[in-house]
């Protein structure tokens, strides 16, 4: 019987300093395609069952210079995805593989051979995991922490956007090698789980009018300045955070939420970069593409040692709601990683 593929599009440009609007025939929109019955040599048919949410897709809608072309008007949403062969013409894939690769918005994905990630089988974790800790939310923890930032046992480190799917990897990373935690998030329900589950020393909802006094006062005069900032929220968290830097300190900058949507303000206190002899550096997690194995085997061993916990925040709708599960994204509704389950 033949199927038919599903597949969300990018149909208009959101503004810049814009939102995105959810409603099919707006940024996006829908199209059906069959599923091809033959083919291509060298390559597998994918049954699309997880689509992954993270928040550099808002970026890749913008038509400017990144690390990534931007998507084009016409194309199937770049994303995530998990799911299962149902057909392959390449020996190294047999038809019940579970794989990773970068299917986009679809239910269906014809795909090479060479971009697709065949998935083993780890103690302890299941295939979701792979769009998290065992994914990019927890490569990009593990490679912004370790490598970029260069975090010591002992220090104290600040984390925004600590309950997102990144930040709250990074919690427990830092909390794993006896580090004093710091936290930022967007919910005192956030606020709980984080310190609550997760370990984190402090926590702080930046939607409070004391926010930005707060968390000064505890960086500053609870626990004497920082080491480390692991930043994936940019915008004035950052800015009031670069007060709070130890000398040497290092800022390992993720992202910039909070200025995705909108025209960022720029930073106002760069110059205790200057007095404090700090460091801040942007990083690409895919720059750590050919040591990713190295991180899994340690990630899936704390896992299946009960140390390292993985929330995820189930979007409803299917393929058809993968825009309103953008927006979600960034109004905050996740604890934990974003995924669209088909």
């Amino acid at each position: 019987m033949a199927r038919t593929n599903t597949q969300i599009f990018l149909a208009n440009r959101p503004p810049n300093d814009g939102a995105i609007d959810p409603k099919l025939g707006a940024t996006f929109d829908q199209r059906r395609v069959p599923v091809p019955e033959q083919l291509p040599a060298d390559s597998v048919l994918i049954e699309v069952k997880y689509l992954s949410c993270d928040p550099a897709m808002r970026g890749w809608l913008r038509d400017a210079r990144s690390y990534l072309p931007p998507v084009q008007i016409g194309e199937t949403m770049r994303a995530a995805g998990l799911g299962v062969v149902v057909a392959s013409t390449s020996s190294a894939f047999q038809v019940g593989d579970e794989v990773s690769a970068t299917t986009g918005w679809q239910t269906h994905a014809v795909m090479p051979a060479k971009q697709v990630e065949k998935l083993p089988k780890r103690e302890g974790a299941e295939l979701i995991d792979a769009l998290g800790v065992l994914g990019s939310s927890g490569m990009t923890g593990y490679w912004g922490l370790f490598d970029v930032a260069g975090l010591k046992g002992g220090e104290v480190v600040v984390v925004t956007g600590a309950a997102g799917s990144v930040g709250s990897v990074v919690v427990q990373l830092a909390k794993l090698k006896g580090c004093t935690v710091i936290a930022t998030a967007g919910s005192d329900d956030k606020v709980r789980w984080l310190k609550e589950e997760l370990g984190a020393d402090a926590a702080f909802n930046y939607k409070s009018p004391t926010f930005s006094a707060d968390l000064k006062k505890c960086c500053q005069k609870e626990y004497k300045f920082v080491d480390v900032v692991f930043d994936n929220v940019g915008g004035e968290q950052l800015d009031a955070l670069l007060l709070c830097l130890r000398r040497y300190a290092r800022i390992a900058l993720c992202g910039a939420i909070s200025d995705y949507n909108r025209a960022p303000a720029g930073l106002r206190n760069y110059q205790t970069l200057i007095a404090m002899e700090a460091k801040i550096q942007g990083f690409i997690v895919f720059t750590y593409a050919s040591r990713y194995e190295e991180a899994r085997q340690q990630l899936a061993k704390w896992i299946g040692e009960g140390k390292l916990k993985r929330n995820f925040c189930y979007a409803e709708g299917g393929i058809l709601g993968t825009p309103q599960a953008l927006v979600d994204l960034f109004s905050g509704v996740n604890k934990g990683k974003m995924v669209v389950p088909l």
